[in-house]
């Protein structure tokens, strides 16, 4: 069975270090069989230039779990499959410093695939790879920079490159939680 865990992450400063939100799709055998989102209080201060960009403001925010008390649920769903974000060094980087910041253990590294990198690749005709562009491209419906319908936006990317022949294995990284390093795998 192939499962792929498609997942978008908002922060709520330039710092992005912390989530204000995320939004996870997933996918198995082809079909979206599952999809979630949820505010997260990053409990630190917001930007506003990210709350312009995000729609989140703190008033939000502060009622919603933080990433610890996510993470009982959230974690097991992450580690179920393959992961998958757009331009997905951003959303592991940010993954990796919330696990750090609540000293929440994890595994050193996990596999992960770039949905940028592969329509960069699948489709190189398009004026740039911004998720934005590739779904106006692909005529996927995207409320940009909702953590949920990004997930969604990745999930459907995902899905049209698989059909149009991208190979899952031609794009595994492997992400190390303790150094940040991603290395071909």
């Amino acid at each position: 069975m192939d499962r792929y865990i498609c997942f978008d992450v908002e922060t709520p400063n330039l710092r992005n270090d912390r989530m204000s939100a995320i939004g996870v799709c997933v996918v198995e055998n082809g079909i979206i069989v599952d999809e979630r989102y949820s505010l997260v209080n990053p409990e630190e201060s917001f930007d506003s230039f990210n709350i312009q960009l995000t729609g989140i403001t703190p008033a939000m925010a502060v009622k919603a779990p933080t990433f610890k008390e996510l993470w009982p649920s959230l974690g097991p769903l992450l580690n179920s499959g393959l992961l998958v974000a757009h331009n997905a060094q951003f959303d592991m980087s940010v993954l990796s410093k919330c696990l750090h910041a609540y000293n929440i253990p994890s595994r050193d590294s996990t596999e992960y695939v770039c949905t940028c990198r592969m329509g960069k690749r699948i489709l190189p005709w398009m004026p740039n790879h911004k998720l934005d562009t590739v779904c106006r491209e692909l005529f996927i419906d995207l409320d940009h920079h909702n953590a949920a319908s990004d997930a969604h936006a990745c999930a459907e990317i995902l899905l049209y490159c698989i059909k149009k022949g991208a190979r899952i294995e031609d794009f595994r990284r492997r992400y190390s939680f303790k150094d940040t390093r991603t290395v071909k795998v």
